[in-house]
């Protein structure tokens, strides 16, 4: 019997993440985590989410104080300001990249991965995120940590991205072929009731939707009527709107 372990967010990609594992594999295993991050209107999103599968998948919610740990982030500190899409040109790092995060999530969810006899974990890498700056979102970093996974002398554990070789319209594509209701998933690092534009995060996830022809069904503090009528866009038709 097939298992997995995912890191689930509620977010869109971590969304579509986890409906193509609950269409591929017999077992799924995920873990939130509450890192202190600002934006923790994704964790609203989850129980939505796993509601709408038609199989039953177990959640943990960890809890790993990165707020105290790493302050350096914008999503870990609110003195922080949220970057601006407009003003990122030049930097190695956006200001919302958090110490070391990834690796410490795949270490939990190999150490979960282990304690269940799954035999793969999955992690929401897209192919921006190496793109937008992130280290800790490309090949390499997936490679060097399967190179550690298989020190393991027992336990053979894989480490995958599947959404790391998608753009983002092809992710929104899959989602929507999998009838993931992205109603029910939230991506901006503001922390705010009405998603920024400007985000980074929010700024890729819309270009995936006008890319891909439909409209985003969640609140944005911007009038985005422009974008959606210069692209065509559509409602996805399974989705309600404000």
């Amino acid at each position: 019997m097939s298992k997995v372990v995912l890191a689930f967010s509620g977010g869109a990609d971590s969304s579509v993440l986890l409906h193509m594992a609950a269409e591929k594999f017999d077992e799924v295993y995920c873990l939130f985590f509450d890192y202190g991050q600002r934006h923790k209107k994704e964790l609203d999103c989850t129980q939505k989410q796993l509601n709408s599968l038609k199989k039953s998948v177990e959640m943990l919610v960890i809890e790993t104080p990165l707020n105290v740990l790493a302050p350096t982030s914008s999503l870990t500190n609110n003195n922080i300001a949220t970057p601006d899409v407009r003003e990122m040109r030049g930097e190695a790092q956006p200001k919302s990249y958090v110490a070391f995060r990834n690796m410490l999530f795949i270490s939990y969810l190999l150490s979960y991965a282990e304690g269940i006899g799954a035999d793969t974990v999955w992690y929401g890498a897209a192919q921006v995120d190496s793109l937008a700056g992130y280290w800790d979102g490309d090949s390499n970093f997936v490679d060097k940590i399967n190179d550690v996974a298989a020190l393991n002398r027992e336990h053979r554990i894989k480490v995958e991205a599947p959404l790391l070789t998608m753009s983002k319209k092809e992710i929104i594509l899959e989602g929507i072929r999998l009838g993931v209701k992205f109603s029910d998933t939230w991506t901006c690092y503001a922390g705010e009731d009405k998603a920024d534009a400007y985000t980074p995060s929010s700024s890729l996830r819309l270009q995936g939707f006008a890319e891909a022809g439909y409209i985003d069904p969640i609140p944005y503090k911007q009038d985005l009527t422009n974008v959606w009528e210069k692209n065509k866009c559509k409602q996805i038709p399974y989705e309600s709107y404000l």
